[in-house]
């Protein structure tokens, strides 16, 4: 087992390798109740959890960014009333990234924050989205504009997982952590080289050795600027022009794939810009191909992908902001490029 230590309000520990349903009954010594949160399609994976003095609600999920609505949060607002949960209560969310963004988030905004513990079931949640604090829900008008920072008490990464995942989710979560790589840590891209998904995949060892590397990257990150006031957004590399492709394909790709288009976006904006050489923006297509990741997003406009960038959280008045790699580990921001500079970038990613 691995032990990673996340500073924040209150730091946590992020446990890697573990058997999640023993520290799961560790964790719930003590409650009086446990609200365990999961996707409706895991249904038959969630064991019952005995051998513990609290008594355990199960709270299915509408799959992926489907449960991210108002419209749940509600539902489960009404249930914990019901429920009488209180303060000493527990939230457990077991899934991805949608479920522990879901869950964290109805924890956040149960009596002004209650206790939750992540159990990320996806390469995704356990690099990116379980880490850090960052909760919420989705608003018509984009992904994640509705949320809080709430830590969780734990984070409990059990490997095994993994070998539920598809090649596509597998890969998927994969981009999270070559942006990880690219943003911070140059081993991670050494790591891959020239591996395929089916070689990583196949590796127990260098699965766990790049997991395990882009949790560091995010705990220490997310430890220098936990409200993401300025170094943290390193983290959101990609996801500007990422996230208005998510929100323009009404969620049909997954967060990763939509990510890594968007590193070739901003590659591809840095480069035209002299910001980025051409063997790192060669570097980019490069890997992210080989890992079965697209590349490109076909047959959209551009107005309609200016305005969804225009909503990011890093956009300040109509100043778009973008995190720019120059060199592998070396990052800054971008403010302001001119429309004619985005829109040639567009062009070379949406042909």
């Amino acid at each position: 087992m691995r032990v990673i230590e996340v500073g924040a309000t209150d730091t946590y520990q992020v446990r890697i390798g573990v058997d999640y349903q023993s520290e799961l009954k560790r964790l719930m010594q003590g409650r009086q109740r446990v609200a365990l949160f999961f996707s409706e399609s895991m249904k038959e994976s969630i064991p019952h959890i005995e051998n513990t003095d609290a008594e355990v609600f199960l709270f299915p999920l509408p799959d992926s960014e489907e449960a991210k609505s108002a419209k749940t949060l509600t539902k489960v607002w009404d249930w914990f009333g019901a429920a009488g949960f209180t303060r000493s209560d527990l939230v457990v969310a077991v899934g991805g990234g949608a479920v522990t963004d879901f869950a964290g988030f109805a924890a956040a905004s149960w009596l002004r924050g209650i206790d939750w513990v992540a159990v990320p079931t996806t390469v995704a949640g356990m690099v990116d989205a379980a880490i850090g604090g960052k909760t919420g829900i989705n608003s018509d008008y984009g992904k994640n504009l509705i949320g809080a920072f709430h830590s969780p008490k734990e984070v409990l990464i059990d490997t095994h997982w993994l070998l539920t995942l598809s090649d596509r989710d597998f890969a998927a979560g994969l981009a999270e952590v070559v942006k990880a790589g690219f943003i911070y840590d140059a081993q991670i891209i050494s790591a891959i080289g020239d591996k395929g998904l089916r070689e990583i995949r196949s590796s127990s060892l260098l699965t766990l050795e790049l997991i395990e590397r882009a949790v560091r990257v995010k705990a220490e990150v997310v430890s220098s600027d936990f409200k993401e006031s300025f170094n943290r957004e390193i983290l959101n590399y990609g996801h500007t022009f990422g996230h208005a492709i998510e929100l323009d394909s009404k969620y049909s790709l997954r967060h990763g794939e939509c990510v890594s288009i968007g590193m070739i976006f901003i590659a591809e904006l840095a480069f035209s810009l002299g910001l980025m050489k051409q063997e790192l923006l060669d570097s980019h297509r490069r890997i992210l191909t080989q890992l079965s990741l697209p590349v490109s997003y076909e047959g959209k406009s551009w107005e309609p992908l200016l305005a969804n960038m225009k909503i990011d959280k890093k956009t300040r008045g109509d100043l778009l902001r973008f995190v720019v790699v120059t060199e592998i580990g070396k990052t800054q921001r971008l403010e302001g490029p001119s429309e004619t500079a985005l829109r040639a970038a567009y062009e070379k990613v949406c042909t």
